[in-house]
């Protein structure tokens, strides 16, 4: 039955309506009490602006949630050392979201701006890094800089002084989450920002943008629970009993070779001692969680593979129940500078593979900024 007329213009109205509203942009003054603000944060007059203040703080926008959109804020931070961005994204539990910020002491570094998903309400850096992750740029110490941050379906680009063209491209927004509130961000490092704008946009195709497995990955896992790290022997193999008790749950490698445990573990958030103090590296460090992760190799013969193994932060590596490399690459811990950045050949272990099925094991701690590994099964000499 061919629609009213007068229906079919409300429907277009609505549609039209629609369409203008997802372009308006929403401006936001610094004092508006649309911001609910959280740890230190605060309203201030900076430089003749009505500006927030964070210093280990952040500033959400009520009552507003995005999928797709444009944010754009002026900042200005004095500090010679911090991380200052955006949080977006954000769902009720606040558990997983997407967050880019700079980081003024990197200014001009590979790594002055970093995007990463929060997962289980712990950073990623670690684990995702690099291109599409990090980038290069000059950022103005205790002067006012315009940042812009257009959201576009499973992908995001920053902009940094210049609005013409993106200086952080990220390629593909790891989170998952499509919809929720957005934020201003300040770990550490006083920061000002004013001139707030947000303007949400049409949908746009959600695609993901992967990169490729490399091969000789080990991609299917199977992981335990949880542990505390420090009340368990974690040079000390499972018992059959003991492996045979735990509820293992079945987990695959995501691209370029991940197994990324905040997706399915929630995040320690331990205050690391020897970050502080290079001589604490080898003390026990309370709150570390570890937890055991296993896979079947097939050999043919009698062989020795070797397994590239990249981990965050401490792995023990086992072959049917024998232990043959115990590793740690945590931020601050090879040298006061190393960051603990995650790749596929951190480390190198040679397996004696007997003819049949092998169980490699892998009891992996985490301390923060990442919780994960990757193996790659590689011949002899490769």
């Amino acid at each position: 039955m061919p629609l009213d007329r007068s229906l079919l213009l409300s429907l277009m109205i609505a549609v039209l309506l629609s369409a203008v509203h997802a372009q308006q942009s929403l401006a936001v003054p610094a004092d508006s009490p649309r911001w609910e603000m959280q740890g230190e944060a605060k309203v201030i007059d900076y430089q003749g602006r009505n500006s927030i203040l964070l210093d280990g703080g952040v500033a959400v926008l009520k009552d507003f949630e995005m999928r797709d959109g444009v944010i754009d804020v002026d900042l200005n931070t004095p500090a010679k050392r911090g991380f200052v961005g955006f949080d977006f994204r954000i769902p009720e539990d606040g558990a997983n979201y997407e967050e880019v910020y700079l980081r003024p002491h990197k200014s001009g570094l590979p790594d002055a701006m970093q995007y990463t998903p929060v997962l289980s309400t712990g950073r990623n850096w670690q684990l995702y890094n690099g291109p599409g992750f990090t980038g290069a740029v000059d950022i103005p110490r205790d002067e006012w800089f315009h940042l812009r941050l257009e959201v576009a379906g499973a992908q995001a680009r920053l902009y940094v002084k210049d609005m013409s063209k993106p200086a952080l491209v990220m390629d593909d927004l790891k989170s998952g989450v499509q919809k929720g509130q957005v934020a201003l961000y300040d770990l550490t490092g006083a920061t000002y920002f004013t001139n707030f704008e947000v303007r949400a946009t049409s949908d746009t195709p959600w695609e993901r943008h992967l990169p490729p497995m490399p091969p000789n990955t080990l991609t299917r896992w199977s992981i335990s629970p949880s542990y505390d790290g420090l009340a368990r022997n974690l040079e000390v193999p499972l018992t059959d009993a003991e492996s045979k008790s735990i509820a293992w749950q079945q987990v695959e490698a995501e691209p370029p070779g991940f197994v990324v445990l905040y997706r399915y573990r929630q995040a320690p958030h331990p205050r690391v001692t020897f970050q502080g103090d290079f001589s604490k590296r080898l003390e026990p460090q309370p709150g570390m969680q570890a937890l055991y992760a296993k896979t079947t190799i097939d050999a043919n013969r009698d062989q020795v593979k070797k397994l590239y193994i990249g981990y965050s932060d401490d792995v023990s590596v086992f072959l049917n129940g024998q232990i043959l490399y115990r590793g740690r690459s945590a931020q601050g811990f090879r040298d006061p500078g190393s960051l603990g950045i995650v790749n596929p050949e951190n480390d190198a272990v040679y397996l004696p593979l007997k003819k049949g099925s092998n169980e490699l094991m892998l009891a992996v701690s985490e301390l923060g900024g990442g919780w994960g590994f990757i193996c790659r099964l590689v011949d002899v000499g490769q």
